[in-house]
């Protein structure tokens, strides 16, 4: 691993050069006086080993020669693999590894394999539950005592050869676990769907479940252990994995393994088929290559060789009709197991809802005469409250009539005061318009008056 290959990584890019010196030093003392800056010191690293090893950067650790991507080679050689120019090796490596495998970020490979227990049960943390039964005086006495050392008196040299071996990163298995269900969700609608050899375990989501890698052996049973451990979605017996649910059985039966067995026979005809086809179309190309080479002989060896391919293909494609119909009626019988489970099931269960005591005749019978008599009394009292309501609007004396005669009175006062205020609007706007009359005119107008009354 280079420098450039590190400074790819996000947590390079974001963070400064004196920052990075920082966070290469050796702080396994600054747990207990600076506990923050030991904190981010230590989820710093969490992220930046994560993706070192999601992305295979470790180096070959399986036996086909691949890198693990799940699981951390905690050793001294990592320390040189991290170096960073202009910065040099991070010194307090050793430390974070034994930060993060007490907070059950890290898990022992051997122990994450074989143990019963869920990792998120407490009892994976040796050292906390150590701690919650002594108790902290006791244990701090102890330390003082030198029974027992704490926490920050090793070296970085002592730590790692407390710590060395290889860890289940579990960040990164939830991430694929998580990826495989969403590959996985819906697709299992046929028995053969659900079932899977170890080798067409990984292969079929080996290179899924991590972007732009492929899990190791190692990985593979890492993942399928806490499938069926954590997340109860998968069962293993031996070579044979199966996805199951809440409705199936969590075991592996003869007929699983029978409707295995057919859908692996088909899949290597399938393979085989897809071979012979190749071979075909590489004999006619050298038969039509022999030909423009005028080397008749060698395209008659190639036309006889190609004869037998065709024969052959022509058989294998029998028999993988044959076992691919098979394995159609021994899912289609497995699924009518399934129905017919389902039926009694369902019998069952209507059975058990008919056989209610508040579903019998007698009952039945006496709940409806019983409704039928609330259902008379309640339209009774109806009735009673209405007939009342009647008379009493009777004896206030009120009629209809006189409220219709008082509605239209008080309707045609109310249209008179609106066209009386109308008229007014009007009026005070005449009032409000300025007219000009002639000096002369108004003289004239009243002299009419008075010539008309003398000549009368």
């Amino acid at each position: 691993m280079s420098s450039p290959a590190l400074s790819a990584l996000p947590n390079y890019v974001s963070t400064s050069k004196s920052r990075l010196k920082s966070l290469y030093s050796d702080i396994h003392r600054q747990k207990h006086s600076n506990p923050s800056s030991f904190h981010a010191y230590v989820d710093w690293w969490h992220q930046t080993l994560k993706d070192v090893i999601s992305r295979g950067w470790q180096g070959s650790d399986g036996f086909d020669g691949t890198s693990n991507k799940l699981i951390l080679g905690a050793r001294r050689a990592l320390v040189d693999k991290l170096r960073y120019e202009g910065v040099g090796k991070p010194l307090g490596l050793g430390t974070t590894i034994a930060e993060m495998r007490r907070s059950n970020d890290l898990i022992p490979l051997s122990q994450f394999l074989t143990s019963q227990q869920s990792v998120y049960n407490p009892g994976w943390l040796p050292y906390r539950i150590a701690s919650f039964v002594v108790g902290k005086p006791l244990w701090w006495a102890m330390e003082q005592l030198d029974i027992v050392r704490s926490e920050d008196s090793y070296t970085e040299a002592e730590t790692w050869k407390k710590i060395e071996g290889d860890y289940v990163m579990l960040r990164l298995v939830v991430q694929a676990a998580d990826t495989l269900e969403t590959f996985q969700d819906g697709a299992g609608l046929s028995p053969a769907e659900n079932l899977y050899t170890f080798e067409d375990f990984r292969r079929e989501f080996g290179v899924k479940v991590l972007p732009g890698v492929v899990l190791s052996e190692m990985d593979t049973k890492v993942l399928i252990k806490y499938l069926e451990r954590e997340r109860r979605v998968v069962v293993q017996n031996g070579d044979v994995i199966k996805f199951v649910t809440a409705s199936h059985d969590r075991e592996i039966t003869a007929v699983d393994r029978g409707i295995l067995q057919l859908k692996t026979a088909v899949r290597n005809l399938r393979e085989q088929v897809d071979s012979i086809q190749n071979k075909i179309d590489q004999t006619t190309s050298n038969i039509s290559n022999a030909l423009r080479q005028q080397r008749r002989s060698i395209a008659l060896a190639e036309l006889r060789f190609k004869k037998h391919l065709d024969d052959l293909l022509s058989k294998r494609l029998g028999s993988l009709h044959n076992l691919e119909s098979t394995l159609i009626s021994v899912e289609t019988a497995a699924g009518d197991v399934e129905i017919m489970k389902t039926y009694e099931s369902s019998t069952a269960t209507l059975k058990a809802i008919l056989s209610h005591p508040s579903l019998q005749r007698d009952k039945i019978e006496e709940t409806m005469d019983a409704l039928a008599t609330s259902t008379a009394d309640a339209r009774e009292i109806d009735d009673a409250i209405r007939l009342g309501g009647n008379m009493a609007a009777v004896d206030a004396g009120i009629d209809d009539t006189e409220l219709e005669a008082e509605l239209n009175a008080l309707v045609e006062e109310a249209e008179k005061e609106r066209a009386e205020a109308a008229e007014q609007v009007v009026v005070e706007k005449l009032h409000g318009i300025d007219v000009h009359v002639p000096e002369g005119a108004l003289v004239q107008a009243e002299a009419a008056p008075r010539r008309m009354a003398e000549a009368a």
